[in-house]
Parts: C-alpha cells; sequence; structure tokens
C-alpha cells in the first residue's frame, strides 16, 4: 500500500478537530514546512478557538467541485509539530487519490493536521495569520490530490 507525506512549514495547525466536506465525507490537513520560522518577538495570539474557525473558512473556500473529489480524508487541529520539526505549519499522513488502487478499502482515513503555534510564530498579524492558515491548507489538501512539493512550490503554495 502506498502511502504519503507531505508538510509545510511556515504555521500551526488545527487539533483535535475534524471539519466535514458536507456530503458526509471528512477530509484531513497535510504536512507542511518552511526553512525556518523568523523570530518576531512576542507571538501573536490568537485562541485555539479562533484558529481552528480560520482552518475551517480555509476548507470552506476549497470549490465544491474539489471537495466532492476528495475522498476518506480528515483535518485536525494541534498546537503544536512534532517536536523533531518545530516549525511545521501542517501535515499530510495517507494514500493520495493517485496512489489509491483496488487494493484501497477499509483504511483509516488520510489525516491533514494545521498545527497553531508555528504559524502565531512567524506572522506579525491576524491578516497574516488567515493567509498562511490559507495557504498551509491548500497545500495539504493538494498533497492528498497527490501534488507533490516541487509543483507546490511553482504554483506559489510552499
Amino acid at each position: 500500500m502506498p502511502k504519503g507525506r507531505g508538510g509545510y512549514a511556515a504555521g500551526r495547525g488545527l487539533s483535535q478537530g475534524s471539519y466535514g466536506l458536507g456530503d458526509g465525507r471528512s477530509y484531513a490537513a497535510s504536512r507542511t514546512a518552511r526553512a525556518s520560522v523568523p523570530d518576531n518577538g512576542p507571538v501573536l495570539e490568537m485562541t485555539r478557538e479562533e484558529f481552528e474557525e480560520l482552518v475551517a473558512e480555509a476548507l470552506d473556500r476549497i470549490p465544491p467541485e474539489l471537495t466532492r473529489l476528495m475522498d476518506n480524508v480528515a483535518v485536525f487541529v494541534e498546537d503544536e509539530p512534532p517536536s523533531h520539526d518545530p516549525e511545521l505549519l501542517g501535515l499530510y499522513e495517507g494514500t493520495p487519490l493517485t496512489d489509491r488502487g483496488e487494493w484501497y478499502a477499509g483504511v483509516l482515513p488520510d489525516r491533514i493536521t494545521i498545527y497553531r503555534g508555528p504559524t502565531l510564530r512567524m506572522c506579525d498579524t491576524r491578516e497574516d495569520v488567515v493567509a498562511e492558515t490559507e495557504v498551509t491548507v491548500v497545500h495539504e489538501i493538494a498533497h492528498h490530490f497527490g501534488i507533490d512539493d516541487a509543483r507546490l512550490h511553482a504554483l506559489g503554495y510552499g
């Protein structure tokens, strides 16, 4: 069974929350990471609930014709990424749609996780957090569709 992991480091994401696609399916965020998170001094403050709402809004902006194609994926927000990758903004764990075959049945959903902490540490304003969260969500969903980091960077999402 092919498995994919894709990430984007530049901000944090949703934790312990799952968001549905509106048709009974759910989606998850992929892993996003950047080279380094700048030290902006004091960290921008935003509650987890506010951040989860930003992630939900970013998901709502995904065109319906794409969300209808998403399958067996759940999106979560967590405060911090794994300690070995502290600048990670998002993480995709699963089998991209392009790698699924006849063998793909009865598997756990793909998981997309968006990390709040790194995003808040790298952003100066709430507007920056909104923009970075949207980029991270799109980046991770793109991994679900089988789009690799090189293509995402070329498109401006990484």
